[in-house]
C-alpha cells in the first residue's frame, strides 16, 4: 500500500477504537463528555472520508456517520443548553433538560445507527485494501490534495461574499479545519491558519448557540428571563466573528 493509504487505514483504526470506547462510556453513563466525544470522533471520520468519495465503502460509511450525527444532535443541543442554564443558577430548568440522560445515552449506545457505523468501520480497511489491489487508489495523495483544495476554494468564495451565510461559513470552516487535521502531511494550513480556523469556528459556534436558544425561548416560557442576555451575546458574537472572518480571509489570500 502507498504511504497515504497506510495513513488512512491507521486513522480509521484509531477512530474505530475511539468509537468503541465512546459506546461503552455511553452505555455505562460514566461521564458527561461521552456524547460530545462520540460526535467529535464521527466528525473526524467524516472529514477523513470526504476526500475519498468514489472509493468502495465510502458512501455507505458516510451515510452511517451522517445518520448517527442526526440522531445525536438534539441530545447534544439539550446538554449544551442545560449547562448554560445551570451556570445561570436556573437549576430546575437545567436539570429538567438533563433528566433521563442515562437512558438517552444507553439508547445511543445500543442504537441501530451506531451499530451500523461500527460494522462498516470494521470492514472498511478491507474495502480499501481490495481497492488497492484493483488499482483504484493509485495517486491517492493527489486525489485527496485536489479535493481538499476544492474545500479551500469554497471557503474563500464564501468569505468573499458580502452577504455570506454564517451557517454555511461555519460548516465550510469546520470542513477545512478538520480536513487539514485529517491529512496534515499535505500541509494545507500552517499553525497560524489553523488557529484562525479554530477561532472562527468558536466565534460562530457561540453565535449559533445563542441563535438556537433564542428560538427555543419562543416556545419555552422558563427561558424568557434569558432572552435579553442572549440577544446581547448574539450581537457581540456577530461582531467578534466578523473580525475573525476578516482576518481569516486575509490569511487565505496569502496562502
Amino acid at each position: 500500500m502507498s504511504a497515504m493509504l497506510d495513513h488512512v487505514v491507521s486513522q480509521i483504526l484509531a477512530l474505530q477504537v475511539r468509537l468503541l470506547a465512546c459506546r461503552e462510556r455511553l452505555a455505562a453513563d460514566t461521564d458527561s463528555e461521552a456524547l460530545h466525544d462520540l460526535r467529535i470522533a464521527v466528525r473526524r471520520l467524516r472529514s477523513l472520508l470526504r476526500p475519498l468519495q468514489g472509493l468502495p465503502g465510502v458512501e455507505q460509511l458516510e451515510d452511517a456517520a451522517k445518520a448517527l450525527g442526526t440522531l445525536t444532535t438534539p441530545l447534544r443541543d439539550r446538554e449544551v443548553l442545560a449547562a448554560e442554564l445551570l451556570g445561570r443558577g436556573m437549576t430546575e430548568a437545567g436539570l429538567q433538560r438533563l433528566a433521563g440522560r442515562g437512558k438517552a445515552f444507553a439508547s445511543v449506545a445500543g442504537s441501530a445507527q451506531l451499530t451500523r457505523l461500527l460494522v462498516i468501520v470494521d470492514a472498511f480497511p478491507l474495502f480499501l485494501r481490495a481497492a488497492d489491489r484493483e488499482g483504484l487508489v493509485d495517486a491517492l495523495d493527489k486525489r485527496i490534495d485536489k479535493r481538499l483544495d476544492k474545500q479551500w476554494r469554497k471557503l474563500r468564495k464564501a468569505l468573499a461574499d458580502p452577504a455570506h451565510d454564517r451557517h454555511r461559513l461555519r460548516l465550510l470552516i469546520k470542513r477545512a479545519r478538520y480536513g487539514d487535521e485529517a491529512y496534515p502531511q499535505l500541509e494545507h494550513a500552517g499553525k497560524k491558519l489553523q488557529g484562525l480556523l479554530k477561532k472562527a469556528q468558536g466565534d460562530l459556534g457561540t453565535w449559533h448557540d445563542r441563535l438556537q436558544w433564542l428560538l427555543q425561548a419562543r416556545e419555552h416560557a422558563e427561558l424568557a428571563a434569558c432572552t435579553l442576555d442572549w440577544e446581547q451575546q448574539l450581537h457581540e458574537a456577530e461582531g467578534k466573528s466578523d473580525v475573525t472572518l476578516d482576518a481569516l480571509q486575509a490569511a487565505l489570500k496569502q496562502r
